[in-house]
C-alpha cells in the first residue's frame, strides 16, 4: 500500500506538472506596457545649437522630393547671379576705362564744333581748311579721325578755338536741299487747268516725254530740251502747271524759290546751287523747278555792293549748271517768272532754256472752262448765269476767277445760305475787280 501510494501519488502527480508547464509559457507570452519617458507636462522643442546641428527625420516621399528639385533650381539661380556680379566687377574697370578715354575726346573736340571745308590735305596730320565766315588755315588733323575719308570739299566737323580737324560730317547732302524735295505729290493734275492746252503739250514734250521715252529723240536724232521757262502775268497758271507736272511724273520734283539761293555769306549762294544740281543728279530722273527766278537771274551790270556782286555770282554758277562742262544727263529743269524782260540774256539763250512757254490771260473758252472747274463742287442757285462774266470785258486771269467763285461763296455763307446766286457773283466780281483796279479802297487803315 505504501508503495503504490507513492507511485500512484508520482503517476497522478505527473499530469499535474504538465500542467503547470502550460501555465508557466502563458505567462512569458505577456509582457507588460513599457513604463512612461517621462511624467508631467509635455516636453518642448529643444532650442539653440545643439536644436540646430541636429539632422531632421528624412521620409522618401513625393512631397519632399519636389522640394529637394525646387531647392537645386534655387541653388542654380544663385550661382548663376554670383557667376553674373562677378562678371560685372570684371567689366567694371573696362567701361570706367573707356567712359574716361570718351571724356578725354570731348575734350580734345570740344563744344561747340564749328563746321568747315577741307581744301586741301597737306600731309597724314596737317590740313588747310576754310569756314564760310573767315579765311584759310593750316591746321592739324587729330588721331582719331579717320583720314581714308578725307578728301578735298567734304564737309569737316573744327575745333572750336584752334579750329584742328576734330570729325567729319558723314551727310553731304545740305539741309536745305533735302527741305526742296518734293516728298508728298501735290494734289492738282492737267484736269484741274482751265484751257492751256498748248502750253501743257509744249511742257510734256520738253520735260515728260525726254524722262519717260528718251528712245523717240534718239531715234530722230536730235538732244532733248534742258529746261523751259513759263513766263506770263501773275496768276495765269505758270505755278500750278508745275505742280500737275509734279503729280503726274514718278520722277523726284525739287522746288525752288529763287530767293533761297541768296544766302548771307560769301560763297554758300553758288555752293547751294551746285549742291541743288548735284543731289538731282544723284536722284535722277529729276526735274528742278526754279519759281521767280528773276530773284537771282537779273540782267548783270556794274554792283556797287558786295551783296549785288554776290547774287551776280550765284547767276553766273546757275548759268554754269544749266550748260557747262558736265552733262545734266535725266535732269530737266523748269523756271517761271513774271518779268521775263529783265532777266539776263545768257540765262534765256537756247542750249540753256530751249523753250520759252507764255501764259496769256485766258480766252472767252478758256475761262468759261476755269469758271467750270472752280464751280463744279458748289451749290449754284437756278438763276447763275455764267455766261454773263465769261463773256464780260474785263480782264481776268484764272487766279482772278477763282477768288471770284470764293468771294460768292463767302457772301453766301455770310448770310446763312447754302447755295450761292447771281447776285452773290456780281458782288464778288464787283469786289475782285476794285481791288484788282483801284487798290486798297480809300480809308480802310484809318
Amino acid at each position: 500500500m505504501g508503495q503504490g501510494t507513492p507511485g500512484g501519488m508520482n503517476r497522478q502527480g505527473q499530469p499535474g506538472d504538465r500542467k503547470q508547464d502550460g501555465s508557466d509559457k502563458k505567462e512569458k507570452k505577456f509582457e507588460p506596457a513599457a513604463p512612461p519617458a517621462r511624467v508631467g507636462r509635455k516636453q518642448r522643442k529643444q532650442k539653440g545649437p545643439d536644436a540646430a546641428s541636429r539632422l531632421p527625420t528624412v521620409t522618401p516621399v513625393s512631397k519632399c522630393k519636389l522640394r529637394l528639385l525646387k531647392l537645386e533650381r534655387v541653388k542654380d539661380y544663385l550661382l548663376m547671379e554670383e557667376e553674373f556680379v562677378a562678371y560685372q566687377e570684371r567689366l567694371k574697370p573696362q567701361e570706367e576705362k573707356a567712359e574716361e578715354d570718351r571724356s578725354k575726346v570731348d575734350d580734345l573736340r570740344g563744344s561747340p564744333m564749328s563746321v568747315g571745308n577741307l581744301e586741301e590735305l597737306i600731309d597724314e596730320n596737317h590740313a588747310i581748311v576754310s569756314s564760310s565766315v573767315g579765311p584759310e588755315y593750316y591746321v592739324g588733323i587729330l588721331s582719331f579721325v579717320d583720314k581714308d575719308q578725307l578728301e578735298p570739299g567734304c564737309a569737316i566737323l573744327m575745333h572750336n578755338k584752334v579750329l584742328s580737324v576734330v570729325g567729319l560730317l558723314q551727310d553731304e547732302v545740305d539741309p536745305m536741299v533735302s527741305v526742296m524735295k518734293v516728298e508728298k505729290a501735290p494734289l492738282e493734275s492737267y484736269a484741274d487747268i482751265g484751257g492751256l492746252d498748248a502750253q501743257i503739250q509744249e511742257i510734256k514734250e520738253a520735260v515728260e516725254l525726254p524722262l519717260t521715252h528718251p528712245e523717240l529723240y534718239e531715234d530722230i536724232g536730235i538732244k532733248p530740251p534742258k529746261g523751259v521757262i513759263l513766263y506770263g502775268e501773275p496768276g495765269t497758271g505758270k505755278t500750278l502747271l508745275a505742280k500737275a507736272v509734279a503729280n503726274s511724273t514718278s520722277a523726284t520734283f525739287l522746288r525752288v524759290v529763287g530767293s533761297e539761293l541768296i544766302q548771307k555769306y560769301l560763297g554758300d549762294g553758288p555752293k547751294l546751287v551746285r549742291e541743288l544740281f548735284r543731289v538731282a543728279d544723284d536722284l535722277s530722273p529729276s526735274i528742278v523747278f526754279i519759281d521767280e527766278i528773276d530773284a537771282v537771274g537779273t540782267k548783270r551790270y556794274d554792283a556797287h555792293s558786295g551783296g549785288e556782286r554776290e547774287i551776280q555770282r550765284t547767276m553766273l554758277e546757275l548759268l554754269n549748271q544749266l550748260d557747262g562742262f558736265d552733262s545734266r544727263g535725266d535732269v530737266k529743269v523748269i523756271l517761271a517768272t513774271n518779268r521775263i524782260e529783265s532777266l539776263d540774256p545768257a540765262l534765256l539763250r537756247p542750249g540753256r532754256i530751249d523753250r520759252k512757254i507764255e501764259f496769256p490771260l485766258p480766252d472767252i473758252k478758256t475761262r468759261r472752262r476755269i469758271f467750270q472747274i472752280h464751280t463744279s463742287r458748289m451749290t449754284l442757285a437756278d438763276d447763275v448765269n455764267l455766261e454773263e462774266f465769261v463773256m464780260t470785258k474785263d480782264e481776268f486771269s484764272g487766279a482772278d476767277i477763282k477768288a471770284i467763285c470764293t468771294e460768292a461763296g463767302l457772301l453766301a455763307l455770310r448770310e446763312r445760305r447754302m447755295k450761292v446766286t447771281h447776285p452773290d457773283f456780281k458782288k464778288a466780281k464787283d469786289k475782285v475787280m476794285f481791288k484788282k483796279k483801284e487798290g486798297v479802297p480809300e480809308g480802310l487803315y484809318m
